[in-house]
């Protein structure tokens, strides 16, 4: 039979979902500036004293919304290319396009690119980026190096690179006056910027 303790647990989890889910939408469409909190509470279909009980202010909800989009997003890209993909470096640039192309979803856009850096500030969401990311990166540049393809060297450093490198492409469409060309410069870019790493034996 299931404790108390156990059934608090799970409806205090059940009660923090809907609040990310129902802010996620609302962030989605109208930015995070645009969005008040009772809003969230109606849409999630808890209270108040709920909302504030899970989470210290809308930044906090902000921020574990930010969290939840990052996490599915990388989880999504390693999933459909690291595993699709035998060649690593293939792999790599997969991703690479996988990332940009992601970024052109406008919840993912709004809450991660447009707004995640000025509410939460630049320091954080990079902490949330390099939680989620690094160990996909680092993943990736570790077969490639087992490999052949890419010369063995420190894969920390390398992996931080790249992501900062990410991130700035993804910035620069979202930013752009001309988003679709510019993911098509951004991504031809990081591939440059991948061959640049092989080895003379690489692809």
């Amino acid at each position: 039979m299931e404790s108390s303790g156990t059934k608090h647990t799970r409806r205090s989890r059940a009660t923090r979902d809907a609040l990310v889910a129902a802010a996620r939408g609302l962030f989605a469409e109208r930015g995070y500036a645009g969005v008040g909190t009772e809003e969230i509470v109606r849409a999630a279909g808890v209270t108040r004293g709920a909302l504030y009980h899970q989470f210290r202010d809308k930044t906090d909800l902000f921020d574990a919304t930010v969290q939840a989009v990052e996490a599915e997003l990388t989880g999504r890209i390693a999933g459909q290319v690291m595993g699709a993909a035998t060649d690593p470096v293939l792999a790599l640039k997969a991703g690479a396009r996988a990332f940009l192309e992601a970024f052109a979803e406008p919840d993912v856009e709004r809450i991660l690119l447009l707004d995640a850096p000025g509410v939460l500030g630049w320091r954080r969401w990079r902490e949330i980026g390099q939680e989620h990311g690094l160990g996909v990166i680092s993943k990736a540049l570790e077969a490639a190096m087992a490999s052949g393809a890419l010369a063995a060297r420190p894969v920390a450093p390398l992996a931080h690179v790249l992501l900062g490198a990410l991130d700035e492409a993804a910035l620069m469409v979202a930013h752009s006056d001309d988003p679709e060309a510019t993911r098509v410069e951004m991504a031809e870019t990081l591939e440059h910027l991948l061959d640049g790493l092989l080895t003379r034996d690489g692809r």
